[in-house]
């Protein structure tokens, strides 16, 4: 890193350049796998993944990273961004614009550069942070340009951890573990979701971490809302609480989970969580290398048909996790999906339930795929909590 930077409080790359460059190889393999010449990259997770910098400042127009196997990466990003990138990034060669006018005549000229003009490159269609605009105005730049999609060539890369990412998934569970038995502690008549939240987030910050940014944390009626963001409402006497929150510790990678409490008791969050714990385990026990993302959601969905109540279940099972909570375009654990599980991918495996009533309550796990199948990396059991 340049001395100008090394001064400068935690900045740098994340993980070593060793990393970085093993992660541009394997998706320069799948690159030429997919037939492409080149491969432009703009959603925000696959950016951090690849670089190392968060993308946070691309807000109003991406930030188009250029991959092309066998040369080195080339960066497109906003002037006003370029010290950032440099700082926080793996990545050398980094070509500036201005206002947003300016970026697809950028991103043009360093494709003709490298002779790219009438080459057939992917694009990530299906992800965040690319809006068909963005797809236009370039092919409008260079009409001869062959647009691919390849929104899931980068996830599928990255869903497959190193020992360096799952150690930093480990140590976000971890702190995530802390935030539910805070969660579990502070339920009592009379607090609040907001309360409750404050107090999540000072643990979080005691160990060096954060809380990811959205939790869900809601009581009593406010279950029927699927993502509610806390609020002043209170906790009462046989109320469900609910909480959906990950921690950061680690460069960005959360690990997200779902507990259900009840203060007293509520038979109709006591019944369909059973059920939500049943579908759960049987997701879990179908994690292993080689079954397919559409065969663990079928073991979980199979539970609720089998129970007749059908319309509990009204999501996927799942999803791929590491930097960010999320990214569209990444493997999802849902019906009918082909993607295979391979050693070293890590799932959040979920069972979100809704009662007839319309409330929600459920559970979540952080799952390993090993060789001997699927490795828990949460330590808070995921059974109903009564206070």
């Amino acid at each position: 890193m340049d001395s100008v930077f090394s001064a400068i409080p935690e900045a740098g790359i994340p993980f070593s350049n060793e990393e970085y460059k093993r992660r541009h190889e394997r998706v320069s393999a799948a690159i030429q796998n997919a037939n492409l010449d080149a491969l432009i990259v703009t959603a925000h997770g696959h950016l951090r993944y690849l670089t190392g910098y968060s993308g946070f400042g691309a807000y109003f127009a991406p930030f188009p990273l250029i991959l092309v196997p066998g040369e080195q990466p080339v960066f497109v990003v906003r002037e006003f961004e370029v010290s950032t990138v440099q700082a926080e990034s793996c990545v050398d060669e980094i070509i500036a614009y201005t206002q947003q006018r300016d970026l697809y005549r950028a991103c043009a000229d360093a494709l003709r550069q490298r002779g790219l003009e009438n080459a057939r490159i992917g694009f990530e269609l299906g992800c965040y942070n690319l809006v068909p605009n963005d797809v236009s105005a370039l092919q409008a730049e260079l009409p001869n340009m062959k647009v691919a999609d390849a929104t899931s060539l980068v996830a599928l890369v990255a869903a497959v951890k190193s020992p360096a990412e799952i150690d930093a998934m480990r140590g976000s569970i971890a702190l995530t573990d802390i935030g539910v038995r805070t969660f579990q502690s502070a339920l009592r008549e009379g607090v609040s979701e907001l309360e409750v939240c404050k107090q999540i987030q000072d643990e979080f910050y005691k160990s060096g971490g954060t809380i990811y940014e959205g939790p869900t944390l809601v009581f009593g009626e406010r279950t029927r809302l699927s993502h509610g963001s806390p609020s002043h409402n209170k906790l009462q006497n046989n109320d469900p609480a609910l909480m959906e929150i990950g921690a950061v510790l680690k460069h960005g990678y959360v690990a997200g989970l779902i507990r259900t409490a009840v203060l007293g008791r509520n038979n109709e969050t006591e019944s369909i969580h059973a059920l939500a714990e049943e579908a759960l385990q049987a997701a879990i026990d179908a994690v292993k290398p080689g079954v397919t993302a559409g065969e663990v959601d079928a073991a979980a969905r199979k539970v609720t048909e089998r129970s007749g109540r059908h319309r509990v279940f009204r999501h996927r099972t799942g999803y791929q996790t590491g930097i960010h909570w999320l990214e569209r375009g990444n493997l999802s654990l849902e019906p009918g999906a082909q993607d295979v599980l391979q050693v070293g991918m890590i799932f959040h495996v979920q069972s979100y339930l809704f009662g007839e009533s319309g409330r929600m309550c459920g559970c979540s796990e952080q799952v390993l795929v090993s060789e001997r199948g699927a490795e828990i990396l949460s330590s808070t059991p995921h059974t109903l909590y009564r206070v």
